[in-house]
């Protein structure tokens, strides 16, 4: 029995594509967290993620695609930021959307998701190679991200390397841990 095998193409994301991205991080939140996080532990994780509109105005921010019986699908986003904020969507408490310099700060990588039928095809991967070489297109010398539990193996094997955990307590009361991770470009 044969693998099916996909392409998987990329393109800068639009404002035409948030109703997508929102159903892209909805599904990814729900179901890629649930190996390592109680629902409770999701719901409070939910008030730090979501869709960061500076990322698209900024064109940092891609959608992963490919073709499935004869119709393109959206498969994954995620992008790199060039701005200070760390992790979070437009609701996020604490945002700081002032320009990095990239003589002195890091880039980000930000807000990436993967549809659950997808995970385990290196799009992962993908949208780190592709926020990574875009920030060092951008004169960026070093990248930091704000990694969720489930993301922490995937950036660890791609060589970020933890220097601070920050717990958020949640509306519900729940911890939710948010592991900052750098890498050198």
């Amino acid at each position: 029995m044969s693998k099916e095998k996909f392409v998987f193409t990329h393109r800068v994301a639009t404002e035409a594509d948030i109703p997508t991205i929102k159903d892209l991080m909805a599904a990814s939140i729900t179901f890629n967290m649930r190996d390592f996080l109680s629902e409770e532990e999701i719901i409070s994780a939910r008030e730090s993620m979501g869709l960061d509109n500076s990322l698209i105005k900024d064109g940092t921010y891609f959608i992963i695609e490919t073709e499935k019986d004869g119709e393109t699908v959206a498969v994954a986003c995620g992008g790199w930021g060039k701005r200070k904020t760390l992790f979070g969507g437009d609701q996020t408490v604490g945002r700081d959307d002032s320009l990095s310099d990239p003589a002195t700060d890091p880039a980000r990588i930000r807000a990436m998701y993967t549809h659950p039928e997808w995970t385990r095809k290196g799009i992962g991967s993908l949208l780190l190679d592709l926020g990574e070489g875009a920030a060092r297109d951008a004169g960026f010398k070093t990248i930091e991200l704000g990694s969720t539990v489930p993301g922490y193996p995937l950036y660890q094997a791609r060589g970020y390397v933890e220097f601070h955990r920050e717990e958020r307590v949640g509306g519900n009361g729940q911890i939710n841990t948010i592991i900052h991770m750098r890498k050198t470009l």
